[in-house]
């Protein structure tokens, strides 16, 4: 077998890792942004994909076979997202010959059909919510056979991708537009789906795994109940919510819908879980999930060895009464965004990356190499970090030790966000729902900020300052660092954007003391296996560092950022950037949320505009972001157009 990977990044590398161990060859397809990454140096050989955009390259199927025939691949695996669940690709492999990994094209129709799978579960006997698909237009004039709160998604689509919940028709158009449009943009397909919103609801889902002759198993369940924006952020396997005669219920409701359309390899039966452990057949997904691991972990099955085996016809090796779930394994997934500016995506270049390890500790991600950088255009997601444990309280603590241990500096990360998270009570009690996130955002936040004030600033304020006396050697000497000095130097910190000034005693290059209160203090600096150590008051530290391209030195610090800046140098001119949402303050100019491309225009120059009122849309990483009027006023000058390309914090708008 020769394998071509239809897809890019952590997948792509996930699938050729087991595709390597079995002994087989791996085929990468490429963007030209995607040229130097990991995916594409790790495979066997590689294919450009010729355009510019993911319609063009990732999403287009023809390029895609082309590839794989002139390579000589015998098979294709398309990951997930992209072409993974459109039935045009894996009937385009068959009419050439090559073995898709994943279902049948007519599985994925039937399962890919909202309301047609709804009604194989309703004649099964398994409990269904109502919903309803078609153009916005459709859906506009039947939303009444759904009723409010209504749930909106892509028909085509998963991952969460576009979801948004309308509770009155004022907001109905808009959402059903712009859900069309991504559902278009990313998965081919413009058709949306409706359906009756659960109120408070979990988010289980059980893995099944079926051949080509008829056998079918479940692999037990993952709970994905800790989402924002209905985009999953952690998953755990077990779920710690189910009875064992819930799980096996659910695991049996999964086998019959599965087995009932013929499916064959990996697939995800979903359901929503009321307070009550009451369960919904939601959807099915005819592809491996991004949140997989957490099953390989506690099963011991590797699914994408299974999903090959059973393409190449292979009989299913497992069986029911033999499958057990061992101790428990939780997800994070690594998200290139700013829990601080809303979420917002953040891309950019990546200045420093790196991935802990360690027993039980595992990282399905990108592989950036120390740099490397996030483009506007693709999924956020730079990894995910998966950690093992005999009881979930021992993966949890493992979670919180190995994200204090995950650094990523150049760009703003959902980190410490899910540190906050793994800290959180109402994590640790289990009582998150999928809209506990969204609901509690703003306690999450501070609950997150408090973990952050908990570090002592001496220790990151010590370790900047050292580490720019090491920095600044290799340009300088150490005299010129210093900025000045007087009988006793009095440099000025700042870190964070708040000024400090030590009384130093004693600075050269891996030592300083300095007094407080009285006291005298010494911290020693070494470097050792790539990260720094501060030696402080007794204790050690370990974190990462780089200087940024604004002069600032940017710190990994058990899993917290800390930016520190030397005030007191002459050169160069210490200098102050905005976050977009501190620009957006000012009410006469309007600046982009992020990087990203002007996706729709609603507005004129000279129009009246009220505030809230949506100006223009901005596309980045997946998601279509509002930029909406801060204020009543007029459009003084548009600076923008459909399509152009824009930089964080651009100038969009000039509002009267």
């Amino acid at each position: 077998m020769r394998l071509l990977i239809a897809n890019r990044g952590e997948i792509a590398l996930r699938v050729q890792r087991t595709a390597r161990r079995m002994g087989i060859a791996t085929i990468a397809v490429y963007s030209r942004y995607d040229s130097d990454t990991q995916h594409v140096l790790q495979a066997d050989e590689a294919v450009l994909l010729p355009g510019e955009t993911i319609a063009e390259t990732y999403l287009n199927i023809g390029a895609i076979i082309a590839a794989a025939k002139k390579t000589g691949a015998t098979a294709i695996h398309p990951g997930y997202g992209f072409l993974s669940e459109n039935p045009l690709f894996s009937e385009a492999c068959e009419r050439e010959g090559i073995t898709f990994v994943g279902p049948s094209a007519a599985s994925v129709r039937a399962m890919g059909n909202k309301i047609a799978a709804r009604e194989i579960a309703v004649n099964l006997g398994v409990p269904v919510t109502t919903g309803i698909t078609g153009d916005p237009e459709f859906l506009l004039q039947n939303h009444s056979k759904v009723g409010f709160p209504i749930l909106i998604k892509a028909a085509a689509g998963g991952g969460g991708k576009g979801m948004r919940i309308v509770r009155n028709s004022h907001e109905l158009e808009q959402a059903l537009e712009n859900t069309s449009r991504e559902a278009l943009n990313y998965f081919g397909d413009g058709t949306v789906y409706i359906e009756k919103f659960i109120e408070g609801p979990r988010h289980i889902e059980v893995q099944v795994l079926g051949d080509k002759h008829g056998n079918m198993v479940h692999l037990f369940e993952r709970e994905c109940s800790a989402q924002r924006r209905h985009q999953k952020i952690v998953e755990e396997a077990p779920s710690p919510a189910l009875t064992p005669e819930v799980r096996a219920n659910m695991g049996s409701s999964a086998v019959q819908l599965a087995s009932s359309i013929g499916y064959f390899s990996a697939g995800t039966i979903e359901f929503l879980v009321d307070k009550d452990l009451n369960y919904y057949f939601l959807e099915m997904n005819t592809r491996i999930q991004v949140e997989h691991p957490v099953t390989e972990i506690t099963t011991g099955v590797d699914l994408v060895e299974e999903q090959i085996r059973i393409a190449r016809g292979e009989k299913l090796r497992l069986r029911q009464e033999e499958l057990s779930q061992k101790g428990h394994a939780i997800e994070c997934r690594i998200y290139a965004e700013d829990p601080e500016n809303n979420f917002m995506p953040s891309p950019g270049d990546i200045k420093l990356y790196q991935e802990p390890y360690g027993n039980q500790i595992r990282v399905d991600s990108m592989e950036i190499p120390g740099k490397g950088t996030i483009h506007s255009f693709f999924d956020p997601m730079i990894g995910k970090l998966i950690t093992w444990g005999e009881t979930r309280e021992d993966a949890r603590t493992l979670m919180i030790e190995a994200l204090s241990r995950f650094a990523v500096l150049g760009i703003h990360t959902n980190i410490a966000f899910l540190s906050g998270i793994m800290h959180h009570p109402a994590f640790v009690e289990n009582s998150i729902t999928t809209r506990y996130i969204d609901d509690h955002l703003d306690q999450l936040t501070e609950h997150t900020i408090a973990l952050k004030k908990k570090i002592d600033p001496r220790i990151p304020l010590l370790a900047g300052f050292m580490k720019s006396l090491k920095i600044k050697q290799e340009i300088n000497n150490i005299w010129q660092t210093i900025g000045y000095w007087r009988n006793i130097p009095e440099p000025k910190l700042l870190l964070d954007g708040t000024e400090f000034k030590p009384d130093f005693v004693l600075i050269s290059e891996d030592n300083v003391k300095f007094t407080e209160n009285g006291l005298t203090f010494e911290a020693k600096l070494r470097e050792e296996n790539g990260k720094s150590l501060l030696s402080f008051n007794g204790m050690n530290y370990s974190f990462f560092s780089v200087p940024d391209d604004k002069e600032r030195l940017l710190m990994s610090l058990n899993g917290f950022v800390f930016v520190f800046e030397r005030a007191d140098m002459a050169e160069p001119e210490n200098a102050t950037f905005f976050r977009a949402a501190d620009l957006n303050n000012d009410n006469r100019n309007i600046v982009s949320p992020m990087p990203g491309k002007v996706l729709k225009i609603n507005i004129s120059e000279g129009e009246e505009v009220k505030k809230g009122q949506v100006l223009l849309v901005v596309e980045a990483m997946k998601m279509e972001n509002n930029v909406m009027s801060p204020a009543d006023g007029k459009i003084e000058k548009l600076l923008v157009n459909e399509g152009d390309m824009v930089e964080g914090s651009a100038l969009l708008v000039k509002l009267e």
